[in-house]
Parts: C-alpha cells; sequence; structure tokens
C-alpha cells in the first residue's frame, strides 16, 4: 500500500510564495509519476503539473512560469514551489503518485490567496 501525505498549504497573499511537499511511503515502483492536481470551489479537478522519475515535466498552462515541480527520488518526496500566487490560485491541491494501472491520492492540502 502506498501513502502521500501533504504539507505546506496555508493562506497567502496575492503575489506571494508557497512550497506545498508530498512525501510517499510504501511499496513504491521505480518507474513512477509524481504530480500535483487541485481543486477549487465548484470546478472540476484540474492537472497543476507533474514529474516523472526521470524527471521530465509537465505544466497546466495556467501556472505555467510561477510553478515549478521538483522531486527527490532517494526520498520519493515531490514538492510544488509556487510563486506569484492569484486569488484563481485557491484550492485544494492533491499530490498522486502514478504507477502503472494505478493512481494513489493524498488528502490535499488547502491553498488560499486572498486579493
Amino acid at each position: 500500500q502506498v501513502q502521500l501525505v501533504e504539507s505546506g498549504g496555508g493562506l497567502v497573499q496575492a503575489g506571494g510564495s508557497l512550497r506545498l511537499s508530498c512525501a510517499a511511503s510504501g511499496s513504491i515502483a521505480s518507474i513512477n509519476t509524481m504530480g500535483w492536481y487541485r481543486q477549487a470551489p465548484g470546478k472540476q479537478r484540474e492537472l497543476v503539473a507533474r514529474i516523472t522519475s526521470g524527471g521530465n515535466t509537465n505544466y497546466a498552462d495556467s501556472v505555467k512560469g510561477r510553478f515549478t515541480i521538483s522531486r527527490d527520488n532517494a526520498k520519493t518526496t515531490v514538492y510544488l514551489q509556487m510563486n506569484s500566487l492569484k486569488p484563481e490560485d485557491t484550492a485544494v491541491y492533491y499530490c498522486t503518485l502514478a504507477v502503472i494501472a494505478r493512481t494513489y491520492w493524498g488528502q490535499g492540502t488547502q491553498v488560499t490567496v486572498s486579493a
């Protein structure tokens, strides 16, 4: 079983920064993709960014140039550095770990950006 524990959410003013962390534990395949999704009230969950175990990344257009995803493979931890935050970034952010045939989800962490 795989567990994902997120941390780093909170309240920040527009233009500020936050760093999210997610630590994975359990039986984890060496080839995997870790990522972040978010869901704002009344909206569908959407991909924010993801990174493969080989270091390849992709981002939602709305966060390109502002957010950076990185990972520490030794610790199976993924980070999301969020800069120049906007009120529209307010959402619950979920960490994911995807392996063949299955995606694991964290419990979510709230990010609130005030105008």
